[in-house]
């Protein structure tokens, strides 16, 4: 086999091909959706005339994302040769701050295009709680990113228009697939200890 074959077949490095470096990385995910919320701020006529069209992009946008994200961590396990309980651990801890910032991000999303606008309330509160809850939109929107992303769908909030349809549909997708690849990966890596350790007593 010629040797830019061999070339073509080796694994390409990713950005993220070490986990210290990943832990670091990560938070930079939601720069542009903080720079998105600051054009909000400052510019909200501008803002509001091209509101399905951010939305849109800022779906998009974490989609591409969080598959990139996936890969870089199947690639930085796969490629640890001898993975150990504290490799493990690093992706246990690597695959829990991808899912708090996926979180944050769609939380970022519902409250920025107004999260009671985008849902509707399906539970009966009283009018002191309907207050608290109306006064922290962030810790609403929040909340209701917690419970699509982690398909728990509680049924109190209710999306009630296409936009907030599309984004808790992408959102829901995201949350399934991060929980299959995640069992997968611990599965193989504990096929691996245990075949490291087979190797070892056939060669003592």
């Amino acid at each position: 086999m010629s040797s830019e074959k061999i070339q073509f077949l080796k694994p390409k490095k990713r950005l993220m091909y070490n986990v210290h470096i990943a832990f670091v990385l990560l938070p930079l995910i939601l720069l542009p959706i903080g720079g998105e919320w600051l054009l909000h701020l400052l510019q909200s006529n501008f803002f509001e005339s091209y509101k399905q069209e951010f939305l849109i992009t800022d779906i998009v946008y974490i989609v591409i994302v969080r598959f990139a994200l996936l890969d870089s961590a199947l690639f930085i396990f796969t490629h640890t040769k001898h993975p150990t309980n504290a490799t493990l651990m690093h992706i246990v801890l690597l695959y829990l701050e991808i899912t708090v910032l996926t979180i944050t991000y769609y939380a970022i999303v519902y409250n920025m295009f107004d999260v009671f606008s985008l849902f509707h309330l399906n539970s009966q509160f009283t009018p002191e709680n309907l207050k608290i809850v109306q006064d922290h939109s962030f810790v609403t929107a929040f909340y209701i990113s917690t419970v699509t992303f982690t398909t728990l769908g509680s049924g109190d909030w209710i999306p009630q228009t296409l936009s907030a349809m599309i984004a808790v549909s992408s959102e829901v997708i995201l949350g399934v697939i991060q929980g299959g690849v995640f069992v997968a990966i611990i599965i193989y890596g504990h096929q691996n200890k245990s075949q490291v350790k087979e190797e070892v007593l056939l060669k003592a």
